[in-house]
């Protein structure tokens, strides 16, 4: 079955750090380009964060403030989303999403770019 399983959320204090992972089953990450996104209360999905499958390229979005740090681990089908310095404002849920066409570079805040989606790993931080 293939299926993208998100990990590492939890509660945390501003300031603090959290190591979100992606881990995908049932096909392989190398030929994807692999996206983290995140939904906080009363708001619209937003994209945080991109990677490619093999140069491991990547783009983040500006709301991370350079807090945010996107890698692979191709031996473990895993991609990870370090969160440093996080804030309130952080408080989310954080999904990974898998391109095998390569059509969400270059515009990755395109959700229907994505062949894949992960059920979610809840992150939250307070004052």
């Amino acid at each position: 079955q293939v299926q993208l399983v998100e990990s590492g959320g939890g509660s945390v204090v501003a300031g603090g750090s959290l190591r979100l992972s992606c881990t995908a089953s049932g096909f392989s990450l190398r030929n994807y380009f692999t996206a983290w996104f995140r939904q906080g209360p009363g708001k619209e999905r937003e994209w945080v964060a991109i990677i490619s499958p093999r140069s491991a390229n990547t783009n983040y979005a500006e709301s991370g403030g350079g807090r945010f740090t996107i890698s692979q681990d191709s031996t473990k089908e895993t991609v990870y989303l370090e969160m440093n310095y996080l804030k309130p404002e952080d408080t989310s849920m954080y999904y990974c999403a898998a391109d095998s066409s390569g059509g969400s570079w270059g515009r990755p805040d395109r959700e229907e770019a994505y062949n894949y989606w992960g059920q979610g790993t809840q992150v939250t931080v307070s004052s």
